[in-house]
């Protein structure tokens, strides 16, 4: 191979583009493979701390504490039932109140006498008694954010993604300039850093505090790893690499229930599922840039060396004397991918559809109880039946094309959150069935748009515009556990908006290009060409 000649000064090589490269030096070799196992180390931390709310957040069976209820001696007599009876009002469903305690004690309810006059109801005046049960600690118990202050339990999971939502659009823009290698190994330490401190955070105030810059630095890894993991891979195998790739946050779901089950204190927990990060800093190293994004830069030389080494380790030497790439030295900035208008309603259009992808997914996720199974249980169902759905959709997305499958998957996740509506909460079997089958729906709408918007948005501008839909899609998440909170007005409002989402969403989706076996776009002018083939082919059709 010769490496010392120059990229250009062979004119008829420079026009070359990088995908006909990529054939020739094995877009799917060991190369690549080598690149997605050391991306998964850092990938299957993005589930678990995307739905580690479920766990850590979670609020076990309370009651308020009723120790200070009377000082004359007769209730400290009495049993701990009994205690409660005379203490506690009961709910309608027999279950005791978990924010309301009688103002004295109604001795008459050991009697039998479930009635009085005198029997006056007042909040919590000594704080609450938890089931420790099932969870050893949560931000529940560690801050009681129950009853008047539960808004302070889902507020901070809205933080979390509100960091992720803002730490998006700056990793996009950051690693458009500078490169994705350089701030993938900022996304790392400064995930763990923010990660460890959240973890030993003495205050609620600190510790949503770190949760916010966690959340900006994990976005950081989200869209990076998957848009160079994509960049190094070749047309024909670019629907499997979006699959692999998002078979991470199947095997991150598992290892958070895995890890949720053993370690059942939230500050231990957020340690545990941010391990992984410390191997990924140490595989950093063998990590390459994206060629792709070094020749948009009009980096030829660089670009040449992580050519040569993959043509090296895909046994692919011999193809480098005739490959060379073209180059470009134009600047692009975040607002060039609103500058045209081919790109702008693209970017739209994306926007839209994946600000109600992402809601619908995480108002699934983040509220998975309620169906009469065990919450590590329900979770793992949730998380193994993503498993066939993501193998079933690499084959549709192979045989009908990104946009159908999108539109078929997220009408499939309205559908179910529709029945949902229509099933009553007794029919816990129907209701888990449908809801996992929701679940199942929405991540395969996940896994097609990811590998969809990466191959919608060119080379120069592809982290910014990932980063921009990551922002879009993560203001969408942090409003879904706000959603519930609706409840309140009307107890099917929720449903409704997450179904009313969905179905939106794929309304939207119709409006995106085909890009299935076409190359990836490199400069904005490219986009055009993608319509102009569309329309070709729609003709055809015709």
């Amino acid at each position: 191979v010769n490496t010392g000649d120059s990229l250009k000064s062979h004119s008829q090589w420079n026009k070359m583009k990088f995908d006909s490269i990529l054939s020739e030096i094995n877009g799917f070799g060991k190369f690549q493979i080598s690149l997605f196992l050391i991306q998964m180390l850092s990938r299957i931390t993005l589930p678990c701390h995307f739905l580690l709310n479920i766990f850590m957040a979670a609020v076990p069976s309370h009651h308020c504490n009723i120790t200070g209820l009377d000082v004359g001696g007769v209730f400290w007599n009495l049993t701990e039932e009994q205690k409660l009876a005379v203490g506690v009002p009961v709910e309608q469903d027999g279950s005791l109140s978990s924010c309301l305690m009688f103002s004295k004690p109604q001795y008459q309810h050991l009697s039998g006498l479930n009635s009085s006059e005198d029997a006056v109801t007042v909040q919590c005046q000594n704080g609450w008694v938890y089931d420790n049960s099932t969870f050893k600690s949560t931000l529940t118990t560690e801050w009681n954010l129950v009853c008047s202050q539960k808004w302070m339990n889902k507020a901070t999971a809205t933080i979390f993604f509100i960091g992720v939502m803002f730490g998006a659009p700056l990793f996009g823009f950051l690693s458009d300039r500078f490169g994705r290698r350089r701030l993938l190994l900022v996304s790392y330490l400064s995930s763990m850093t923010f990660a460890v401190l959240s973890a030993v955070s003495p205050t609620y105030i600190m510790f949503v505090i770190m949760r916010f810059f966690t959340g900006m630095s994990l976005a950081g890894i989200s869209i990076i790893s998957i848009v160079l993991n994509v960049e190094w891979v070749s047309i024909e195998h670019r629907t499997l690499a979006g699959i692999i790739v998002s078979l991470d946050v199947t095997l991150g779901n598992w290892i958070l229930v895995g890890i949720a089950y053993f370690v059942n204190e939230w500050r231990m927990l957020i340690l545990a599922v941010t391990s992984p990060l410390v191997l990924s800093v140490i595989a950093w190293r063998w990590v390459p840039e994206s060629a792709r994004w070094l020749l948009a830069k009009g980096d030829a030389d660089a670009a040449h060396h992580y050519i040569v080494k993959c043509a090296e380790m895909n046994n692919r030497t011999k193809c480098m004397a005739t490959v060379m790439p073209r180059v470009h030295d134009k600047k692009y900035a975040f607002v060039d991918i609103f500058k045209t208008p081919n790109i702008r309603k693209l970017s739209i259009c994306l926007g839209i559809v994946w600000f109600g992808v992402e809601l619908t997914y995480y108002g699934i996720s983040l509220n998975i109880t309620g169906f009469g199974l065990n919450l590590y249980l329900t979770h793992f169902i949730f998380a193994s039946l993503e498993l066939p759905v993501k193998i079933g959709v690499y084959f549709f997305l192979e045989k009908l094309g990104r946009r159908p499958c999108e539109m078929g998957t997220v009408f499939l996740t309205g559908l179910c959150l529709f029945i949902n509506i229509l099933v009553a909460k007794d029919k816990w079997a129907v209701r888990t069935v449908v809801a996992s089958l929701g679940k199942a729906m929405s991540e395969a709408s996940c896994t097609i748009m990811y590998l969809y918007t990466t191959e919608l948005y060119p080379t120069v501008v592809r982290q910014n515009g990932v980063g921009y839909t990551a922002m879009v899609a993560r203001l969408g998440v942090s409003i879904s556990p706000l959603v519930m909170l609706l409840e309140d007005v009307w107890y099917l409002l929720p449903a409704v908006t997450y179904c009313a989402m969905a179905i939106g969403s794929g309304l939207v989706a119709s409006l995106l290009p085909e890009t299935l076996n076409t190359r990836l776009p490199e400069f904005i002018e490219d986009l055009q060409k993608l319509r102009q083939k569309e329309s070709v082919l729609t003709k055809d059709c015709r």
